[in-house]
Formats: structure tokens, C-alpha cells, sequence
């Protein structure tokens, strides 16, 4: 191929790939792909990240606690406290310490942990119990009975604040604090039976028509035993918030918080609940309640040296640890002679080689001394050899013959056995 036509080539399939590629870019139709990547780290790690940011945005002034130590530098007025940690390990004193903290005017917001054991006439709850406040399960509520409180909520006498619109609410509420719903919806002489969402928890507010709706879990309910509660906001079957007054404070019970966190707080009206119990105030989200002991920060940030500390008690203790059984005595040196050394190594070759190998064992001995006084012994017959043992041990052919014949195939009797022996042995001593 001349040079002309490799460079024509080379231009046709230039020109042919060009004219492909064309084509191919003429029939491709771009689209737009959205890869989701999942919340971020930080939206992971705080599950209330989102009631966090919403409440900034309504421009109150939220901070973060990890224990009850916040409560010695946080003033009462003006304050509110939401519980989102468990209280399961809260000590006596931190319970009186949240009350008294509510008393001098704060707002705290609890989640009932517990339900109510009828057998020991108490939940466990410090916090609650004294109040008389009931967590049972909504199938086991007697149908008999009253179901707490009822859907409308009570308030008092001057309410004249304004209050931003619910995200499901017809008018704007109007209070003038958290635990300001009205009456007024009870009186309401065309006001349904039936609510319209048995499933969600209404929240009725004064001068209005419609109330809020919160997805609470309608498996729990809030029972008011003492009847202390001013407020309080049930579904169709139970009740899932109840408003307490304590001294110049409000405490505030829910079955479950789980309605603000990042997933759920834009649904129905949770979102708005989270606005209207912390309006006016600054807002503290206390994440846990109690502090880690000693044992479970070392095994949280030392988990390493822990095991090595385990496993060096467990060393120490075996090794100081008593034995079970009697302590053996030292074997006295006199056992440890040649002759039992001896003996011990003939019975191990006599149970592993057999009779034949210790008795080939010694007529080879034999013949290696046989050799050394009579050289070139090993190169006559059998009965010239005989002859010659005869002559340097003095001897009978007879008992040289018993001595040095082949052994026998099968077993011979111990008493066989030791007289063939006897044999060998006094030939190779006479040699």
C-alpha cells in the first residue's frame, strides 16, 4: 500500500467517524438526574435539628443542654424547658430540682416514659406520679368510663394576645400564653359530634372554628386522676396532652415527642404546637438528662484497655485461684534410676516393635562382637559362624543353636520369651 492510498484511508475514517458521531449527538436527548445522598451528618446525629431551625426562624433564641447542670445558670421567667431525653434514671433531687425550677416560673415540657401499673398503684415516674398523672394504653381504658378530659380546652378568663394562624386552622387563634385554649368551642351549638380525624389530637383555641391537629400516638393515653389539669388535648378515644399549673410555672405532659422530630415535624400541625407552647420565651431542648457514670465513658472512649483490664484480673485471679484435688508430693530421686530408664524403654519397644524385633535386637549385638574377635565372621555360613561362637564362648552347638536360630513367626509365652533372652544374653556376655 502506497502512502497516497494509507493516507486517503485514514481520511475516510476520519470523515466516517465524524459523520457517526453527528448522528449520534443528533438523536441523544439530555435529561436531568437528582441524586439524593441522604441527610446530611449533622441531620443524622440530631434527630431534632429541624424543631431546632424552625423555632430560630420564629425568632426565638434556642439553645442545646445535655444535663440538669443547666438549670443552675437558666432564670425561671420567660424560660421554657423541653424534655427531649429520657427521665428513666432521674434521682430524687433532680426531680425536686425541675420543680422547683417550674415553680419560680418557668414552662416545662415532659413526656410521660411510663405507664401506669394498677397492681402497684404507681408508673415509677418521680415527676409525675405525685400528680396524679395516669400514661395507660388506649385498648385497656374501660369504655364505661369517662375518657379523660373532654376534646374542647379549658382557659382562662383574659385572653386578648393574637396568635398566628395554625397550618391547618381556618382563623387565627388568638391567647396570650400557651395554656390559653378556650371553652368557647363547647357551647358551639353546631359543633359535630364526631370529630373529623378520629386519628389526629384537636387542639381548640378561642375564636375558633376549626382546631389544630396533631399526629400524636393514639396507642397512649394521659389520664388527669387528681383532676389538676386547665388544658388538655384529646383524640377521639384518649388523651394525649394535659397542662398543668405549678406555683408560678406551667408543666406540660405529652404522650410522645416523636411528632418533632425531623421527619414529622412538618406534618399536620405538629410544627405549630412546637410555636404555640414556646411562644414568648426562650427555648432550651435539654437532650439528656442525666450524665454518663465513669464506667460508661471508659467503655466509650477506652473500650481497648477495659478488655486488657478484664483479661489481666481474670489472669491474676486464675493464676491465685486453688486448685481442686490434693497437692502431689515431688518424686522422691531414688526412683529415678538407669535400671527403671532401662526397663521403661524395653516395655515401650515390646508394645510398639514386638518380641521378634528385641530378640533380632540381641543376636545383632551378638554378631557385632563375634566380628570384632573374630574377623571376617560375617562372611562364613551360618553353621561355620555357629562353630566359631562355640569356640570363643565354650558353649554347646545345642545351646548356641537355641540361642542364635530365627525367630518364630507367631507370639512366644512370657516364660518362652524370657528363656530365649536368657540365652542371648549369656552368649553376648561370654563374647
Amino acid at each position: 500500500m502506497t502512502r497516497r492510498k494509507g493516507f486517503y484511508l485514514a481520511a475516510a475514517a476520519i470523515l466516517l467517524l465524524g459523520l457517526l458521531g453527528s448522528y449520534l449527538l443528533s438523536i441523544a436527548t439530555p435529561y436531568e438526574k437528582i441524586l439524593k445522598h441522604g441527610p446530611a451528618p449533622e441531620v443524622k446525629n440530631n434527630p431534632y435539628l429541624a424543631a431546632e431551625q424552625f423555632l430560630s426562624q420564629q425568632g426565638r433564641k434556642v439553645q442545646r443542654a445535655d444535663s440538669l447542670e443547666v438549670l443552675a445558670n437558666l432564670p425561671s421567667q420567660g424560660q421554657t424547658l423541653i424534655m427531649l431525653g429520657s427521665r428513666e434514671n432521674l434521682t430524687p433531687k433532680q426531680t425536686a430540682r425541675l420543680q422547683q425550677w417550674t415553680a419560680k416560673g418557668g414552662h416545662l415540657i415532659v413526656i410521660a416514659e411510663r405507664l401506669w401499673d394498677k397492681k402497684q398503684n404507681a408508673s415509677g415516674d418521680l415527676l409525675l406520679d405525685p400528680l396524679g398523672i395516669e400514661q395507660h394504653m388506649s385498648d385497656d381504658l374501660d369504655k364505661e368510663e369517662p375518657q379523660g378530659k373532654s376534646t374542647t380546652e379549658q382557659t382562662p378568663a383574659n385572653a386578648d394576645a393574637e396568635q398566628p394562624t395554625p397550618a391547618t386552622a381556618a382563623d387565627s387563634p388568638e391567647s396570650d400564653s400557651p395554656s390559653a385554649p378556650s371553652d368557647a368551642a363547647k357551647n358551639k351549638p353546631d359543633a359535630p359530634e364526631k370529630p373529623k380525624y378520629p386519628k389526629l389530637t384537636q387542639l381548640y383555641l378561642e375564636n375558633e372554628d376549626a382546631p389544630a391537629y396533631i399526629d400524636f400516638d393514639t396507642e397512649f393515653h394521659l389520664n388527669d386522676s387528681k383532676d389538676l389539669a386547665h388544658a388538655w388535648a384529646n383524640s377521639s378515644d384518649s388523651t394525649h396532652m394535659l397542662q398543668l399549673d405549678q406555683g408560678a410555672g406551667l408543666l406540660t405532659v405529652l404522650t410522645d415527642n416523636w411528632i418533632w422530630q425531623n421527619a414529622n415535624i412538618a406534618h399536620y400541625d405538629n410544627a405549630w404546637l412546637l410555636w404555640y407552647l414556646t411562644q414568648d420565651s426562650e427555648v432550651t431542648l435539654l437532650y439528656r438528662a442525666e450524665r454518663d457514670d465513669l464506667f460508661s465513658l471508659l467503655l466509650k472512649h477506652f473500650p481497648q484497655a477495659l478488655l486488657a483490664l478484664s483479661l489481666l484480673i481474670a489472669a491474676s485471679v486464675w493464676a491465685a485461684g486453688v486448685r481442686q484435688g490434693p497437692v502431689q508430693q515431688p518424686v522422691s530421686h531414688g526412683r529415678r534410676q538407669l535400671a527403671e530408664h532401662l526397663r521403661s524403654s524395653a516395655d515401650f519397644q515390646l508394645r510398639h516393635a514386638g518380641q521378634r524385633s528385641l530378640l533380632q535386637a540381641l543376636q545383632r549385638d551378638i554378631q557385632r562382637r563375634a566380628r570384632r574377635r573374630h574377623p571376617g565372621f560375617e562372611r562364613l555360613a551360618v553353621a561355620e559362624q555357629w562353630q566359631t561362637l562355640g569356640r570363643l564362648t565354650r558353649l554347646t552347638p545345642r545351646a548356641i543353636g537355641q540361642a542364635m536360630r530365627p525367630p518364630a513367626e507367631q507370639r512366644l509365652s512370657a516364660s518362652e520369651f524370657t528363656r530365649q533372652v536368657a540365652h542371648l544374653q549369656t552368649l553376648r556376655n561370654l563374647l
